[in-house]
């Protein structure tokens, strides 16, 4: 798995430095080790840190035509030589590139004679372009040939010294073009410049633009001009509201309450004639399929579970499994699940299905995203924009929206009473949760048991603990327990029990642990340490996460650790 990068290009009247370093900031919470900026003057100046983007601020260039990128070393190790903006040899194209070029060691074979600075596949395209035009080539005609060369994936954006425009190119990795007042900005994600205008352009796989100070032009795959539609967005930003928290996952923990609120409301007024339409598509398909990675999975997974109580048969794939074991046609309906829209196996599951004719309905959280163009039509999860690379909010309201999907077909959510009783567990386990963290924090395993709707908690409860946490943990089905992990219990190791009531099958696994001497913790509405409202067990299932979430927070901080980047970890991972 390769993580995403982020890129920023701007062209205007305003100077363009401060304007691509706010933006990259605005990328931050992508995951980054690396950054860079390149703008245009009488020459191409570029400057380049490992680290953070404030090690840029004091760099100042001037100019108003520039790009900018924060890396994650794929090709290559982390260093300022491998950071983008890449050159040429001649120091007159600079390049930022989000993406993976498949074919990179057969171009700089082919480009040989030209001295590569980085270990990196996007340097090849400086150095193709600056072949190109040694042979009179026009950067158009360059373009055109390197767009026909190129295999893999990428976002390029480019400048040419000399040449007052910046060149874009998109290809399986997401690109939009900003309207702003004083000119025009290049983003890989809406949120770079969503409080500087509500008006992009989003680019279209196979397509390249040209962007001058006052106008564009963009082509198609066969290098047509091609008219594009200006759209409207709405996207907060939220990124300076922070407040009194001090991590941003603990801040939106704490927005739970009113991010399920706001959702409840928009799928009983707005988007309520989408979630009927949903649900008379899964009513006349044959097979329904969801398909999703990561916390979004898990959320799949309950989703299933609360179908299958409302006696809706479906299933769930994780995306980077999906063309090993589809079976899909025009008489199956997949409902790809990310919170980004942008989560390349995802996507790649989405244009492989529709290839097959089968219908797709989306949920996502991000508006305009690769996966919600896509599909038919798309809900969306209302949660509001998320910094921290943990998914707590967006897992939490797409379990919400799957509840109140199953609800349609008479499963018994009783969801209008949710948002004030996760205030209520938050508040009344926050305390408690930290104690806990305390008792936890120098433990090597954790093990979560769970059994029916509660295994996909114990698995998402898991996943927090090992990227937050930096904590092997294991989530399992608790029948599972006595055909091999029994063997890892020993005195003192943690095992946390969800048990949504006293006679469930789960106290069996409570008495086999604790007779092998583990630190037995349940979380029970029966539990003397945790204050659980008696509920149903779907219910019972979010509260559960909550508390997880709180726990893996908790113990993070306990032992020092980056909560809000965690290593190696990106937000939104658009390339396999």
């Amino acid at each position: 798995m390769v993580l995403v990068c982020g890129i920023v290009g701007y062209i205007g009247t305003d100077e363009a430095f401060p304007l691509i370093i706010q933006s990259l900031e605005k990328l931050e919470y992508r995951g980054y080790d690396s950054a860079g900026v390149a703008l245009l003057g009488s020459d191409i100046k570029v400057v380049k840190v490992v680290g953070g983007i404030d090690k840029l601020k004091n760099k100042i260039l001037e100019g108003r035509v520039g790009i900018g990128h924060t890396r994650w070393a794929t090709h290559g190790g982390v260093s300022e030589r491998n950071a983008h903006p890449h050159l040429s040899c001649d120091g007159e194209i600079a390049v930022v590139h989000n993406g993976i070029i498949e074919n990179w060691e057969e171009l700089k074979e082919e480009l040989r004679n030209h001295k590569f600075v980085s270990e990196t596949d996007t340097e090849v395209v400086a150095h193709f372009l600056e072949e190109r035009l040694g042979k009179g080539l026009s950067m158009e005609e360059a373009l055109k040939e390197l767009k026909s060369r190129l295999k893999g994936t990428y976002a390029l954006v480019i400048l040419k010294k000399g040449d007052d425009r910046i060149y874009a190119l998109k290809k399986d990795s997401p690109l939009v073009l900003g309207i702003l007042e004083s000119g025009f900005m290049l983003a890989s994600d809406i949120y770079a410049f969503s409080d500087k205008t509500n008006k992009a352009i989003f680019f279209e796989d196979g397509e390249h633009a040209i962007i001058r100070r006052n106008e564009y032009r963009f082509f198609d795959s066969e290098n047509r001009v091609v008219e594009k539609r200006i759209e409207n967005f709405s996207w907060s930003s939220g990124k300076e509201e922070i407040g009194n928290f001090e991590h941003y996952m603990l801040k939106e923990i704490h927005e739970e309450p009113n991010a399920v609120r706001r959702l409840l409301l928009s799928l009983r007024t707005d988007q309520r004639e989408k979630l009927e339409a949903l649900k008379k598509l899964m009513e006349t398909k044959r097979k329904v399929m969801f398909v999703a990675s990561g916390s979004s999975y898990f959320a799949s997974l309950l989703g299933v579970y609360f179908l299958h109580r409302a006696g809706i048969e479906s299933q769930t794939l994780i995306a980077s499994e999906f063309h090993n074991y589809e079976r899909v046609n025009g008489d199956t309906l997949v409902i790809p699940i990310s919170q980004s829209g942008e989560t390349m196996d995802v996507l790649d599951a989405v244009k492989l299905s529709k290839r097959k004719g089968a219908e797709i309905v989306s949920i996502v959280n991000v508006p305009h995203s690769s996966i919600q163009r896509e599909s038919r039509f798309s809900l969306e999860i209302k949660a509001g924009q998320e910094v921290c690379v943990a998914a707590t909010k967006t897992f939490i309201n797409q379990v919400v929206l799957l509840m109140e999907l199953a609800s349609l077909f008479g499963y018994r959510a009783e969801l209008d009473t949710l948002p004030q009783e996760i205030e209520h567990v938050i508040k009344s386990n926050e305390k408690t949760i930290r104690k806990l963290a305390r008792r936890l924090k120098d433990k090597n395993d954790i093990y979560i048991i769970g059994r029916g709707v509660t295994y996909p908690v114990a698995r998402e409860i898991a996943l927090k603990l090992k990227e937050i946490a930096y904590i092997h943990a294991e989530g399992m089905m608790g029948g599972e327990l006595k055909h091999g992990t029994l063997a890892l219990i020993e005195e003192g190791v943690p095992v946390i029990s969800l048990i949504p009531s006293k006679d469930d099958e789960v106290m069996s696994n409570v008495i086999e642990v604790e007779s092998r001497g583990a630190m037995s913790i349940r979380i029970s509405p029966e539990s003397k340490e945790f204050k659980i409202p008696q509920t149903n067990s779907g219910k019972f299932a979010v509260f559960s996460v909550v508390l997880g979430q709180l726990l893996a927070y908790y113990i993070a901080k306990e032992r020092g650790l980056p909560i809000d980047k965690p290593r190696n970890l990106a937000k939104s991972v658009t390339v396999k």
